[in-house]
């Protein structure tokens, strides 16, 4: 289960690194804290390094095996931090930015504000009336009555892509966007790679697929968000047994004077309390900020909040044909800014600077995505679910002769007039189908290579 990182620990291999103007490596620094007794496995020096640099207190150039680190102040191959934020800030949002810069040392220490969740909605809405209609505006793709989820179905591949690279890097995972590409795409995983990492993007790609394919029944309730936390913990966690549990133990925030709430009993109350004023929500835009601020504030889970509130931030944008919000170029440092407002001074005016110039960036890329798609067919959209129910049956079945077992489902299922262009459909499906779409119908890759050899031999 994860422990709380001392300072001292933090402090040791900051001062280490700043040791070496010119950067240092993960061996090397190995080496170097020894003779200071700071043995541990690699695992556990990474998420230290991970932590310092989530709060500026060093920095990293390089992919996994080639990563150097440097101290703060040096000219790390002639990177520097940008000096402003690379997103247009808010006056509310530059003071938050202000304090949540400064040197660790310099901010007050702080616990859970029970008040910041239940003075909601008196003290809101977060998301003023000019901006909610703007994102409603620039991020509306269906005008009819479509089911939940068909603006994400029709970006699917894309969006799986994006979102699984841009929650995980924003954790500092190094895979870049190509490589999150072909590990999807192809299951490819990249070379000098971490397993955690590759674990991680993987995770996201099937955490998105529950989210999008059980779009009309998820929302903010336990179902939901717990098995939101339990796909993307999935063999990440030191204690099996925590995914998709409410935490039981005390957890700490690297780079944070924030404590978040420790007792079990408090914090089951309260992360009920935030799903059920979620839900109350009218807003989408306005569910997916409070989600994204509450769920990441709380910290309900041992680990894996941050990307949970990410994911849940989709769930209102999801049932009502928004375009999704991928996080897409969000820069990681004015997203942890951001966070770290929320979680030491109850501000969300940096993180809503964030959010919104997040959407803005994931808007143009996936209508622009959906109009070289062009628009959806109607009688797909209509019989969605039962195409994947059959495609299923006939797969799990390992059907050598598919065509009775269409024919008959479909006489059962569907209206006579709209039969035989339903079965049509459905031999054009299985047709096309190859490992890289049958996360479309959920089978699985062992399902699908047994009825394949049903079809050669």
């Amino acid at each position: 289960m994860p422990k709380l990182i001392a300072e001292q620990e933090l402090k040791q291999i900051e001062d280490r690194i700043a040791a070496y103007p010119k950067g240092i490596g993960i061996t090397e620094l190995e080496a170097a804290l020894a003779p200071a007794g700071m043995v541990m496995i690699r695992r556990s020096l990474l998420r230290r390094l991970s932590i310092l640099i989530e709060s500026n207190r060093i920095r990293a150039t390089g992919a996994f095996k080639g990563r150097v680190y440097w101290p703060i102040t040096s000219e790390a191959e002639g990177e520097k931090e940008p000096e402003e934020s690379l997103i247009p800030l808010s006056t509310a949002g530059k003071e938050v930015r202000r304090y949540v810069s400064q040197p660790i040392q310099r901010r007050e220490p702080t616990g859970y504000q029970r008040e910041f969740l239940l003075s909601y909605p008196e003290n809101g809405p977060y998301l003023d009336d000019a901006t909610r209609k703007h994102l409603h505006q620039i991020g509306r793709a269906h005008h009819d009555t479509v089911p939940a989820g068909t603006m994400a179905r029709q970006v699917m591949g894309r969006l799986l892509i994006d979102l699984s690279w841009a929650s995980s890097y924003l954790e500092g995972n190094t895979y870049s966007l190509l490589e999150t590409e072909r590990l999807i795409s192809f299951g490819q995983a990249a070379e000098g790679k971490d397993a955690l990492e590759t674990q991680m993007i993987l995770n996201h790609k099937q955490a998105i697929e529950f989210l999008v394919e059980s779009a009309e029944e998820i929302g903010f309730n336990r179902y939901s968000v717990l098995n939101i936390h339990a796909i993307l913990s999935d063999n990440l966690l030191p204690n099996p047994e925590a995914c998709g549990r409410l935490r039981q133990i005390a957890v700490g925030i690297g780079g944070s004077v924030y404590t978040p709430l420790s007792t079990p009993q408090l914090l089951d109350e309260y992360f009920q309390r935030a799903l059920d004023t979620a839900e109350a929500i009218s807003d989408p835009f306005e569910q997916a900020f409070f989600s994204l601020v509450h769920l990441s504030y709380l910290q309900p889970f041992e680990d894996v909040n941050k990307r949970v509130a990410r994911l849940a931030a989709n769930i209102p944008l999801l049932k009502h044909n928004l375009c999704p919000l991928s996080f897409i170029d969000v820069p990681k440092r004015s997203y942890v800014e951001g966070i770290l407002g929320v979680y030491e001074l109850n501000r969300t005016e940096l993180l809503r600077d964030v959010f919104v110039w997040g959407y803005e960036r994931s808007v143009k890329r996936y209508l622009s995505t959906r109009e070289e798609l062009g628009e959806p067919d109607p009688f797909r959209m209509k019989y969605r679910t039962s195409l994947t129910e059959i495609i299923r049956e006939v797969v799990s079945r390992y059907a050598e002769k598919s065509e009775e077992i269409v024919a008959a489902w479909a006489s059962e299922h569907i209206p006579q007039e709209d039969q035989q262009r339903f079965i049509a459909m459905v031999y054009a499906e299985l047709k096309g189908l190859h490992e890289g779409n049958i996360a479309r119908f959920r089978l699985r890759p062992a399902n699908f290579a047994a009825w394949q050899k049903t079809r050669t031999s």
